[in-house]
């Protein structure tokens, strides 16, 4: 089992919870965006299906 050799410092530790968090928050505002698109539509990068409901109801 791969053990490390010396403590790893502060600053270092801190710096990756920092750039880990960053990308984390970059990753939910691009997410929350395309979400906001979405239902405006205005959306011109993601594909999806549109289920329209006056056609299921007419089929029954």
């Amino acid at each position: 089992m791969a053990v490390p050799k010396k403590r790893t410092s502060r600053s270092k530790s801190r710096l990756r919870k920092a750039n880990w968090k960053r990308k984390a928050y970059f990753n939910s505002k691009k997410s929350l965006s395309l979400a906001k698109s979405l239902l405006t539509g205005k959306s011109n990068s993601f594909v999806y299906l549109e289920i329209i409901e006056d056609k299921l109801e007419g089929d029954n």
